[in-house]
This record gives C-alpha cells, sequence and structure tokens, in this order.
C-alpha cells in the first residue's frame, strides 16, 4: 500500500520567508515594551537572602581577635580539602587559635558543613558571591582576608541559630 503525499505550493512571498520574518518582528515588537527581567549587574546588585550560602568567612570577635579556637573541624570535614589550618598557642583565655588559615576557593564546592560542624561559629557562609580573579594565587584566602567583623555577619549567624534552634527545642 503506498501512501500518497500532498505537497503544499508555495506562494511567492511564502518562498521568501516574509511570514516568518513578520512573526518574528511581530514577537521582538510585543517584547521590546515588557518589563526587564535581566539585572544590570554591576550598577544592581543583587541582594541575597539570609539563606544564601557564599563565600566562608572567619568571625572576628569586637576585641579584633579570631573566634576560631583550632581545633580543625572544618578542616576534617571539608569533602573537597579546601582548608587548611596550622595552629598556635595563645596565652588568652582560649588555649589555641589559628596562625595560619586559608580557604582555597578553587576547591571550595560551597557546601556549608564547615559552618555547620564549627562549635564556636568561627566560620560562616557569608552572603558574598563574587568569586573572580586573574591568577589561582589570589583565589587561595588567608586568614587576613577571611576575617570578618561580627557586626557584619550577624544577619547571617542569626539566620543559622534560627535554622539550627529547632533541635535544641
Amino acid at each position: 500500500m503506498q501512501v500518497k503525499r500532498v505537497e503544499k505550493r508555495l506562494n511567492f512571498l511564502e518562498k521568501l520567508g516574509i511570514p516568518e520574518i513578520l512573526k518574528g518582528m511581530w514577537f521582538t515588537f510585543g517584547t521590546m515594551f515588557r518589563k526587564r527581567v535581566t539585572r544590570q549587574y554591576p550598577e544592581e546588585r543583587y541582594v541575597s537572602p539570609a539563606a544564601v550560602k557564599g563565600q566562608p568567612l572567619l568571625v572576628e570577635n569586637e576585641d579584633g581577635t579570631p573566634r576560631c579556637v583550632a581545633c580543625s573541624l572544618c578542616e576534617v570535614v571539608c569533602p573537597p580539602k579546601a582548608i587548611t589550618i596550622k595552629a598556635e598557642e595563645t596565652d588568652r583565655y582560649i588555649e589555641r587559635e589559628p596562625e595560619e588559615f586559608s580557604i582555597d576557593m578553587l576547591r571550595c564546592i560551597l557546601c556549608g558543613l564547615c559552618e555547620e560542624v564549627c562549635p564556636k561559629e568561627a566560620i560562616i557562609m557569608s552572603d558574598r558571591l563574587e568569586l573572580a580573579a586573574f591568577t589561582r594565587e589570589e583565589l587561595v584566602f588567608h586568614k587576613d582576608r577571611l576575617m570578618t567583623p561580627l557586626a557584619d555577619l550577624r544577619k547571617r549567624i542569626d539566620f543559622t541559630k534560627e535554622k539550627f534552634d529547632k533541635w535544641n527545642s
């Protein structure tokens, strides 16, 4: 059994593609005046909610000392092994603090396990999402670059306390 094919005969305008061009122009004209959805990045910054897990930062106490006690739990729990800590003894009320603390942001997968495991809330996932540099060395963040005052991280700390407080009640 043979199937009979019916071919549509195109007129002159259809052969030139004019109807498709007009449909495309009509669609473009219709969308030209709609509200813009794209954020114009450098001028319009993204205001992130508290739940966003961005770059991990070290919390700095009001007196300028790190909150970290160099327990190395974050170093152990980090899946890609992006965190490196070298501890030193101190004469303050805590026995140790990090002499060297670095995070290789090329390895970091922003999972937040370091934040969850820290007993002193010393490492916090901030809302900083912009990670760009020209060399690999610039993306290894050391203690001096990671230290951030407690007041700057208050929004995220309050969020995590509220989030994980359900387990304490």
